[in-house]
């Protein structure tokens, strides 16, 4: 059995299994996302998947409505503030994300719906970050060091954990990140994969 076939078959049991566990989430959440600040309860955003292939990409809504146009357009400070942190900023600081976001953002409850994700085939439960394009783009100018791992990063699905998520997540530069997915990319060891999903409940809980 090749590694494609052995991850896939992890995807599919671990992503169904999570989505059966959890069962009582997808109708309590989506109720509280709804009372807290309305419709829609889920946030769909395109990202950048394998082989440079948009998707998109589901979470639980964690903001107020029109949080891209406010960063884009309405928050020029706001916007300096996430490039000087390589497009990443503590939810503390960002103003745009809800009471009830910053709760489900501590415990990563936001991204239960990337397990639709999974399911679909776009994305797997571990690998490199799910980019935005325009993130990627700018960032691989700000440092083109990183230009020669874009490629390992888009050879394989974007995953709900991965190498940069298990050891810091915000505090890791994007050149930093860039090289470990693209490290992991070119791995290609199952192995590697049940240790990451491993180390990943303790860095969940390490976000609160």
């Amino acid at each position: 059995m090749t590694y494609e076939q052995q991850k896939r078959i992890l995807d599919l049991v671990v992503a169904t299994s999570l989505i059966i566990a959890f069962l009582p989430f997808w109708l309590i959440i989506p109720l509280l996302i709804f009372l807290d600040s309305g419709w829609p309860v889920i946030f769909v955003h395109k990202r950048v998947g394998k082989n440079g292939k948009d998707f998109e990409l589901y979470k639980f809504r964690s903001m107020v409505l029109n949080a891209d146009e406010l960063l884009h357009n309405g928050n020029h400070r706001l916007l300096r503030k996430f490039k000087r942190g390589d497009w990443k900023i503590a939810a503390k600081d960002d103003p745009r994300i809800t009471p009830l976001g910053r709760f489900l953002r501590s415990f990563t409850i936001d991204e239960f719906p990337q397990l639709f994700n999974v399911l679909k085939g776009q994305m797997s439960m571990i690998g490199p970050r799910a980019y935005v394009r325009k993130e990627l783009e700018e960032q691989s100018k700000k440092y083109p060091e990183t230009k020669k791992y874009i490629p390992h990063i888009l050879s394989v699905k974007p995953g709900i954990t991965g190498p940069w998520q298990t050891s810091g997540r915000n505090e890791i530069p994007f050149a930093k990140r860039a090289e470990m997915d693209a490290a992991y990319a070119k791995k290609k060891d199952i192995r590697e994969d049940l240790l990451i999903l491993w180390r990943t409940p303790a860095a969940m809980l390490s976000k609160w």
